[in-house]
C-alpha cells in the first residue's frame, strides 16, 4: 500500500479513537480505580479483542451479524449489560466501609474485561466494515491490505490509550501520596468516579 494511502487512514480513524467511547471510558475508569498497571493492561485487553474483529472482518462473519439486526442488537445489549455489571460493582464497593485492595475489586482481570468491552462492541466492528474498504485498492491483495489497516488501527489505540493510563495514573499516585487513594474518602470517590465512567460507557454504547 501506499504511503500516503496509510497516513490518510491513521488520520481518518485518530479522531474516533480520540473520541470518549466505551473503550475509552473503560480504560480510564481502570486506570482510575487501579492505577496506571490496571490501565495499561485494560488497553492490551482492548487491542487483543480489536485483533478479534480484524479476524472476524477477514472471514466475513462480521458482515454476516452486521446485516442481522437481531444479532447486531444483541451483542450491543450484551455490551451495555456488561458495562453496566461492572460499573455496579465499583459503586457498590465505592460504598463499602473500610480500606480495599486492589484484588477486592478485581483489578487483576482488566486484560480480560478490556478484551471483552472491545469484542462485545460492535461500533469497533462497524468501523473497520465502513472505513478500512474505503483505504483499499481493488484487485490488490486484500488481506495484507487489510491486515496494514488493522495494525494501524489497533497501534494507534495502544498509542492513545495507553497515554490516558499512564496521565491518569500520575494524577492518581499524587492523589494518593500518604496512601489516601486506598483507603477513606479518596479511595470512595476513585471507585464512584471508575464506576460512572462505566455506566456512561455503557450509556453511549446503548445511544448508538
Amino acid at each position: 500500500m501506499e504511503t500516503m494511502t496509510l497516513i490518510l487512514f491513521a488520520a481518518t480513524v485518530l479522531p474516533l479513537i480520540c473520541t470518549p467511547g466505551p473503550d475509552m471510558l473503560f480504560v480510564a475508569a481502570q486506570a482510575v480505580s487501579g492505577g496506571t498497571a490496571a490501565g495499561l493492561r485494560a488497553t492490551a485487553g482492548v487491542c487483543l479483542g480489536y485483533v478479534v474483529h480484524s479476524t472476524l472482518v477477514a472471514l466475513g462473519i462480521a458482515a454476516l451479524i452486521a446485516a442481522s439486526p437481531v444479532l447486531f442488537d444483541a451483542l450491543r445489549w450484551l455490551g451495555v449489560g456488561y458495562l453496566v455489571w461492572l460499573g455496579l460493582r465499583l459503586l457498590r464497593h465505592a460504598l463499602a466501609a473500610g480500606r480495599l485492595t486492589l484484588q477486592d475489586v478485581g483489578h487483576n482481570r482488566p486484560l480480560a474485561r478490556g478484551f471483552l468491552t472491545a469484542l462485545l462492541n460492535p461500533k469497533g466492528m462497524m468501523i473497520y466494515m465502513a472505513i478500512l474498504p474505503q483505504f483499499m485498492t481493488a484487485g490488490a491483495g486484500i488481506a495484507p491490505q487489510a491486515a496494514a489497516l488493522s495494525v494501524i488501527f489497533i497501534g494507534l489505540c495502544g498509542l492513545v490509550y495507553t497515554g490516558l493510563s499512564l496521565a491518569i495514573g500520575i494524577m492518581g499516585r499524587r492523589w494518593a501520596r500518604g496512601g489516601a487513594l486506598f483507603g477513606g474518602r479518596g479511595r470512595r470517590w476513585a471507585e464512584a468516579a471508575a464506576g460512572a465512567m462505566l455506566i456512561a460507557a455503557a450509556g453511549r454504547l446503548a445511544a448508538n
